[in-house]
């Protein structure tokens, strides 16, 4: 249902609910007083019809209809337009989900259209019905209670995105191989609300900067003030955050960096005890090699072969092999091979 609620507001109190708006529109005429309607992703048949009746400005009601429009506050003549991004925590998939709301307020007219699930506007609209002394200020307020909402709505934000940071502070150095995915993750959540949250400042002090010249009440001056001032502590917070994932992704890359270090390491380690044993083996392999060499020799059985029949000549090759093994040996032992 695109219209939400309808109603018309006199002396700070409720003073008609019309079914339909052009009834709205008939006892705007005839007894005055300021309209809040209040709709929900409305056609352009619905919108055209408010348009028309308020003269609101063609572009303003073009960004209304699309959405997706980043937060900005523009003044139309006498009619403000307002984009606000609102934005919740989701504790199940401990993610943020952004919505976003438009504003035209007029003389006397406070349209507000909702194009996401949050803020909830129905909750501002019965929190300033109880307040008729704020709800005589006229559309203004409908603004200031809608602007308070949208921030009261971030602080709920700002204590998830501190948990799912001091999560993933802990993920780094329990080596969690999923961080450098959720880090990225936070870091995407935490710069769109970053967006979401900055122009509130410049708006806020744009309204503040028109306090004098557009007659804004004492009292929504100083309600408006509370609101930037929550704002200035939003966005402090969400810089923090940024700059906190800034450092744990270089300290996640850091530690990347030293694990890789530390493979390279003990494949070295592992490549030199290989190489030592190779050159033990390979030491030992030539000291038996001059051996074997003299006794195939002379094992051979030819007929006819030197020393054969020499006294001397099985004592000299048992030497023989023993000197060349034992030189070898001290040879190999001094150049560390074995």
């Amino acid at each position: 249902m695109p219209i939400i609620d309808n109603a018309i507001y006199r002396d700070g109190v409720r003073d008609a609910h019309p079914v339909t708006l052009d009834l709205t529109f008939e006892a705007l005429r005839d007894h005055g007083g300021f309209a809040w309607i209040g709709m929900y992703r409305p056609t352009e048949e619905e919108l055209r019809a408010v348009a028309v009746e308020f003269g609101l400005h063609r572009l303003a009601v073009e960004d209304a209809l699309k959405g997706h429009q980043r937060p900005k506050l523009e003044r139309f003549g006498d009619t403000l337009f307002v984009v606000l991004r609102s934005a919740r925590y989701l504790d199940a998939p401990e993610e943020v989900e952004f919505g976003e709301v438009h504003l035209f307020i007029g003389p006397n007219f406070a349209v507000t259209i909702r194009h996401a699930e949050s803020p909830d506007l129905g909750r501002v609209r019965k929190r300033l019905e109880k307040a008729p002394a704020l709800l005589t200020l006229g559309p203004q307020s409908v603004l200031y209670a809608v602007l308070d909402e949208v921030v009261d709505e971030y602080l709920p934000v700002i204590r998830g995105l501190e948990n799912d940071v001091d999560e993933i502070e802990d993920q780094l150095f329990d080596r969690d191989p999923s961080v450098l995915r959720r880090i990225y993750e936070l870091a995407g959540e935490t710069m769109a609300f970053q967006r979401a949250t900055h122009p509130l400042i410049d708006m806020l002090r744009s309204l503040e900067a028109g306090f004098a010249k557009y007659n804004v009440d004492i009292e929504l001056q100083r309600n408006l003030r509370d609101v930037l001032d929550h704002s200035l502590k939003v966005v402090e917070r969400a810089d923090s955050f940024r700059a906190v994932l800034e450092n744990a992704l270089t300290v996640q890359s850091t530690l990347v960096m030293q694990r890789q270090n530390e493979e390279m390491r003990n494949l070295s380690e592992t490549s030199i005890r290989q190489g030592d044993q190779v050159k033990k083996i390979s030491g030992w392999a030539a000291i038996l090699f001059v051996p074997t060499l003299v006794a195939a020799i002379y094992g051979m059985n030819f007929r006819y072969m030197p020393e054969l029949e020499w006294t001397f000549g099985y004592p000299l090759a048992l030497l023989l092999m023993l000197g060349s093994a034992v030189s070898l040996y001290f040879v190999f032992k001094r150049r560390d091979w074995l």
